[in-house]
C-alpha cells in the first residue's frame, strides 16, 4: 500500500505572512482584513484564508466587525501581560533545565555557548542599526535557544502563541521607542549562568528578565495611548 503524507496546510503561509505584517506594522491596528481581496492573490484559494483568518482570531491578532469582515486588534496591555506571564514561567523552566543539562551532559555547555555567544553578537548589531525586526529575530533564537537545550520538545511548542502575540507588542514599541539598552546584557548573563550550570540563576535571571520585559513595553505601549490622546 502507498503510503499517504500528509500535505501542509495552505493557511499557513497565509497566516505567517498575515503575522508577519502585523509584527512589522505594515498592518496597524484597526487595518480593514477584506477576505475576498486576499483571496484574489495568485495561488490562494478562500479555504486557506477562512482558516488562517481562524487562526489569527485565535490568536488575538484580528477580530470580526460584523459583516464588513476583521479589522487588527488593538493592543490589549493586560492580555500581554497575561502572556508574558506564561513566557516567563515557561522560560524559567527553560533556562533551568538546560543549565542542568550544560552541567550534566557532555558537550552540552560547549554548544550553548557557541550558539548563544552568536545570537548575542547578532543581537547587539542589530540594535546597533536599529533594525527592529532583526532585533525580535534575535530575542525570539535566544529563547529558543534554551527550549530546545532543555530536552523538553513540548516547551517551544507550548511558547509559540504567546512569541507571536508579543513579537508584536515588541515591535510596536521598538518602532518608537528603544527599550531599555540592558537587555542583551540580560541574555549574555542568563547564558553565562546556562552555560556554567547553575539552575537556580539561570531560572531566576530568565524569569525576571521576561516579567521587567513586560513592565517596559506596558510601560512604553501606556506612554504612546497617552500621547495619542493628545
Amino acid at each position: 500500500m502507498k503510503t499517504v503524507r500528509p500535505q501542509p496546510s495552505l493557511a499557513q503561509p497565509v497566516y505567517h505572512a498575515i503575522v508577519d505584517a502585523i509584527c512589522d506594522g505594515r498592518l496597524t491596528a484597526g487595518a480593514h482584513l477584506v477576505q475576498e481581496q486576499l483571496a484574489a492573490q495568485p495561488g490562494v484559494s478562500r479555504q486557506p484564508i477562512q482558516q488562517a483568518m481562524a487562526l489569527l482570531k485565535a490568536d488575538g491578532m484580528v477580530e470580526e466587525i460584523g459583516m464588513r469582515g476583521l479589522r487588527v486588534t488593538a493592543l490589549d496591555l493586560d492580555l500581554m501581560r497575561h502572556h508574558y506571564d506564561i513566557r516567563a514561567a515557561l522560560g524559567g523552566m527553560a533556562a533551568r533545565k538546560s543549565a542542568i543539562r550544560a552541567r550534566d551532559i557532555a558537550g552540552m555547555a560547549d554548544q550553548i555557548a557557541a550558539r548563544g555567544r552568536e545570537i548575542l553578537r547578532q543581537g547587539q548589531a542589530a540594535v546597533d542599526r536599529a533594525d527592529v525586526g532583526d532585533q525580535i529575530r534575535c530575542d525570539a533564537e535566544l529563547h529558543a535557544l534554551l527550549y530546545e537545550g532543555s530536552g523538553n520538545p513540548l516547551l517551544a511548542r507550548t511558547a509559540d502563541p504567546h512569541w507571536r502575540f508579543l513579537s508584536r507588542a515588541m515591535g510596536d514599541v521598538l518602532r518608537s521607542a528603544q527599550l531599555p539598552a540592558e537587555i542583551w546584557r540580560q541574555h549574555a548573563e542568563i547564558i553565562d549562568a546556562v552555560v556554567r550550570g547553575d539552575p537556580d540563576r539561570a531560572e531566576a535571571l530568565m524569569t525576571d528578565h521576561d516579567l521587567h520585559a513586560a513592565d517596559a513595553l506596558c510601560a512604553a505601549l501606556a506612554d504612546q495611548t497617552s500621547e495619542a490622546a493628545f
